[in-house]
């Protein structure tokens, strides 16, 4: 294991029957004590290398070590060591908040006065005490996710794994979990290691990400060192008709800086050196094409223009269930 390394990722391969490559050679390591974030699309191979890390997969190749134990030869040890808490909530709908904690507590061999008092400690964390003797299935989905975090901390692992967290909850529980996630991070010496196909849940919570598509890791760093990889700004040019779009791109590829644009609905996106100076030549350029503009918009690179710069793909296609917007590359 690398010096300091509590998570030590090297070469991991997960291949499937049928030539299905999840994982082809990824290769990180997580400091103790951080938030590290896995950003990628749904299908990226995030969730299949946290499973191979919580030892419910095996790798075909490579391997990995999670707090000084081989997970595929050691895989007891590093089950003592972490909590997991999967993309599927884990909570029992027919038992109360306190024997879901009860339970997961035994699970790990706990007992007695320790498990008493570490439940109570974790529902006040949580702010489940006032709703311990209730039916899960009485939770709301926010309170579902809280309960799954404090099931994943009861017997005080070292390292907790956390796949697609909030994948589901609406805006205000999202925020809430955030809220907790941060604050375990700060107040305690939990190392946290973060799926997630949201951007702005990577901003805020990881210390440092891999950005991870089609199971290979294409950039890693801090949110502010990705997307400082960027100069210059992103300009985005909604249209007020469609039948539009293809004149736009072509005349947004005519300016000096353009290289690639995105496709969003009606909005055209690019990335210019300077948006300020690139504007007023992009809107002239479009009337002179006779192409109608609703509103312009200037703004800083962001972490899925790091993704698009990166793979050609845009972050911001999200499962059209979660309400999700599509972008279309029409590169150079």
């Amino acid at each position: 294991m690398r010096d300091m390394a509590i998570i030590d990722v090297v070469d991991l391969v997960k291949t499937y029957p049928g030539q299905v490559h999840a994982v082809r050679g990824l290769s990180f390591s997580v400091e103790p004590g951080t938030i590290f974030g896995l950003l990628g699309p749904n299908g990226a191979g995030k969730s299949t290398t946290v499973r191979i890390l919580a030892t419910l997969s095996a790798p075909t190749a490579g391997r990995a070590e999670v707090a000084g134990f081989d997970v595929a030869m050691h895989p007891q040890e590093v089950r003592r060591r972490i909590g997991y808490v999967a993309q599927g909530s884990a909570v029992d709908l027919h038992a109360t908040a306190r024997e879901n904690l009860h339970l997961q507590g035994r699970l790990y061999g706990m007992r007695g006065v320790e498990l008493t008092r570490r439940v109570d400690e974790l529902l006040e964390l949580f702010q489940l005490a006032g709703a311990a003797n209730r039916l899960a299935r009485t939770f709301s989905g926010g309170m579902k996710r809280r309960l799954d975090l404090a099931m994943g901390l009861v017997h005080r692992p070292r390292v907790l794994f956390l796949d697609e967290p909030t994948t589901g909850l609406d805006p205000e529980s999202r925020a809430a979990l955030w809220h907790e996630v941060d604050r375990l991070a700060r107040e305690t010496e939990l190392t946290i290691l973060l799926t997630t196909h949201y951007l702005d849940e990577a901003d805020r919570l990881a210390g440092r990400i891999a950005i991870v598509d089609e199971g290979r890791i294409v950039a890693e760093g801090t949110p502010d060192e990705l997307k400082r990889t960027l100069r210059g700004d992103r300009v985005s040019v909604e249209l007020v008709a469609f039948s539009e779009l293809q004149t736009g791109v072509e005349v947004l590829r005519g300016v000096q800086g353009v290289d690639e644009v995105a496709i969003e609905g009606r909005t055209l996106h690019t990335q210019v050196p300077q948006g300020g100076r690139a504007v007023p030549v992009i809107l002239q350029a479009l009337d002179r094409a006779g192409v109608a503009v609703a509103q312009v918009s200037v703004s800083r690179p962001s972490l899925d223009d790091v993704y698009l710069s990166l793979t050609g793909k845009s972050m911001v296609s999200k499962d059209p269930a979660e309400g999700g917007r599509k972008l279309e590359v029409a590169g150079v």
